[in-house]
């Protein structure tokens, strides 16, 4: 598979970048797709939120009325879970453990077949370089305007490039990130994905 690969301006060059079909020429694969992004969301989880029993919440163990002759139900204490501010019946808790399992081999089907659908759907671009002079969040928007590209966009780099990182760290709808820690929600997120033929060689060397 070759890939055409763009200039600075964003016009296609005459120069092409060979790319592994066992990495790019894959089936879509929807089931393991939705399979390895749900478990990256879950295992992404930073479970801190937590809720009291019923033992934890603040009340007195009066009993608040007598238990015959006002027609209301039997209560025994204030935070019994069906009463206002009384405890959970059952809480969410720090300790919850959200995480999914999902074998190497089936992460990396996942992965080569994302990135095939990228190329069908013709949302993937590769880029001769791409860098910027100084750490100005206009000077890569301006990049990116340039390539033709407005929203939504994943660069993938090869290697970390602090001017690059700064520039666009303040942007919502872009995402500089090495090739290596290319992740399958961003893969998906993003309308549009651009990367340099050094990016592609490192996700042909990971996902092999």
């Amino acid at each position: 598979m070759e890939f055409k690969i763009l200039d600075k301006a964003g016009k296609v060059s005459k120069k092409t970048h060979k790319a592994s079909d066992a990495i790019f020429g894959n089936d879509f694969n929807e089931s393991l797709i939705h399979q390895i992004v749900t478990s990256y969301m879950s295992n992404s989880r930073s479970v801190t939120r937590a809720q009291k029993t019923r033992s934890e919440v603040k009340h007195s163990t009066r009993k608040p009325f007598r238990q015959k002759g006002t027609g209301n139900a039997r209560a025994g204490m204030t935070s019994s879970p069906i009463w206002r501010s009384g405890g959970r019946a059952f809480p969410n808790r720090p300790d919850e453990n959200y995480t999914h399992k999902i074998n190497k081999k089936a992460y990396r089907a996942g992965m080569k077949s994302i990135l095939s659908e990228l190329v069908r759907q013709k949302r993937l671009s590769i880029i001769e370089e791409f860098k910027i002079d100084t750490p100005k969040t206009k000077k890569f928007v301006e990049k990116i305007k340039t390539l033709g590209f407005e929203d939504n966009v994943l660069v993938l780099i090869d290697a970390f490039d602090e001017n690059l990182y700064l520039s666009s760290r303040n942007i919502t709808n872009a995402l500089v990130v090495e090739a290596k820690y290319a992740d399958p929600v961003s893969l998906v997120h993003f309308s549009k994905v651009i990367a340099t033929p050094g990016a592609v060689k490192q996700l042909e060397e990971m996902f092999a």
